[in-house]
């Protein structure tokens, strides 16, 4: 049996109309995920719709109709493969999705793609995007100057272009030596998946060689154990079955675990009896790893989604208050303090007040702009103070970053995004 190949998911980011969805429709038309057929009816689709010349973005945009409906979608439209890795790929065209994208479970990004468009160059959400993947732990990206058929393939150009994107790169913080910035065009397919005669001045990689430079990250295994509950299941002749993905840590049958905040909020002990992933027992659990475990100690009642299961020597920890970092994406007024919306952490939701507003920050740069705001709104980031409704299990970011971010939902959008910087611990004994 032929190795899998490691898996990367990857989030395409960058200002509205510099080329995302067509150069992702591109990149899988000449990656060979799409067939002509498929790419043909996307063709007459968009030259009914008044729209020629955007059947590659309709790959990706068809899909998001798709996401909305909640339809589910034959996988390989948006995996594709490298000689090397298989991606996921997280098209991102606004703010929501991306966030939502972001933060949510197994969507998490490992690398990022920015699209700039040589003519434009930066934009303002060219720049609000970088300091949220920056943010919320992608720390690695790559860049592609896109539309350069628009720009007549000058180098000159591309040059320009460049120089502006290292200089907001290094804003938020990105080595500059890790990032690989080439030349494309989306919509002509050069430097996509092919070399382009177009630009001899070009010796650099293909984006999808490019993409191949990545590297997979470590999995966090020396982390202290984190695996947040998604479900509970109660199987007849097995008894108490939780299922959820290891985020940090390893587990191993025969481990003693505690499950916190549990019913009671004090935690809930137990020992795993097997471990099973697709139908195969497992000697162990890692990070990234699907798992259900047959636990003995506890009842159906202990334990629920959102609840995260550790070791006893290293408890998960419940916050009775927190610090965040925080970035607001949608709100439809202002937040002030008092404002109590629904927390997205882990599996875990939670309703929670923030208690004090702290300090406006840049976006861009992260550097204080004014000390307790009377509010916060769209595009602002701010560290602000937050206090669980009820018993929250959260980290440092600093600590285990996988369980310090979390998204803030309200009426049905992603009103923000951020992660957790400092927090009081809860005693597991009162």
């Amino acid at each position: 049996m032929a190795k899998e190949k490691e898996h990367l998911n990857m989030v395409v980011i960058g200002h509205i109309d510099h080329g995302k969805s067509t150069t992702v429709g591109r990149l899988m038309f000449d990656t060979g995920n799409i067939s002509e057929q498929q790419l043909r009816k996307f063709k007459e689709l968009a030259e009914n719709q008044g729209k020629g010349g955007w059947e590659f973005a309709y790959v990706m945009d068809n899909l998001k109709e798709e996401r909305e409906r909640g339809i589910t979608i034959d996988l390989a439209h948006k995996k594709f493969e490298t000689p090397k890795y298989y991606f996921t790929i997280i098209d991102a065209p606004g703010h929501r999705d991306f966030v939502k994208n972001m933060i949510t479970g197994a969507s998490q990004a490992d690398v990022g793609c920015l699209v700039v468009d040589v003519n434009d160059g930066v934009m303002a959400q060219t720049k609000e995007h970088v300091f949220l993947a920056r943010t919320l732990g992608v720390n690695q990206l790559m860049v592609i100057i896109n539309k350069m058929d628009m720009a007549n393939y000058d180098q000159a150009k591309f040059e320009k272009t460049k120089e502006a994107v290292i200089n907001l790169l290094k804003t938020v913080g990105y080595k500059i030596e890790e990032i690989q910035i080439l030349p494309t065009s989306g919509l002509k397919g050069d430097n996509v998946a092919k070399k382009s005669e177009n630009m001899p001045w070009w010796s650099g990689p293909t984006m999808v060689e490019a993409f191949d430079n990545f590297k997979v990250p470590e999995k966090p295994v020396e982390l202290p154990l984190r695996l947040p509950i998604q479900d509970v299941y109660n199987i007849t002749g097995i008894g108490l079955v939780p299922v959820g993905r290891v985020e940090t840590g390893v587990m191993k049958p025969g481990d003693k675990i505690i499950a916190v905040p549990g019913r009671e909020g004090k935690g809930v002990s137990a020992e795993v009896k097997s471990i099973e992933m697709h139908h195969e027992q497992l000697p162990k659990a890692e990070p990234g790893d699907n798992v259900g475990f047959n636990v003995r100690g506890i009842g159906k009642k202990d334990v629920a989604r959102g609840d995260v299961v550790g070791h006893p020597d290293s408890v998960p920890t419940v916050a009775t208050e927190f610090t965040a970092h925080l970035v607001v994406l949608n709100h439809p007024t202002v937040i002030t303090v008092g404002y109590t919306p629904v927390f997205h952490i882990h599996t875990a939701q939670v309703a929670c007040q923030i208690t004090a507003i702290v300090k406006k920050l840049n976006p861009a740069t992260g550097e204080v702009i004014q000390e307790n705001p009377d509010f916060i709104k769209n595009g602002d980031a701010a560290v602000v103070k937050v206090k669980p409704t009820t018993p929250l299990v959260i980290e440092k970011q600093k600590d285990i970053p996988q369980l310090s971010r979390f998204a803030i939902r309200d009426s049905g959008t992603t009103v923000a995004a951020g992660m957790c910087i400092d927090l009081v611990a809860k005693s597991l004994a009162k």
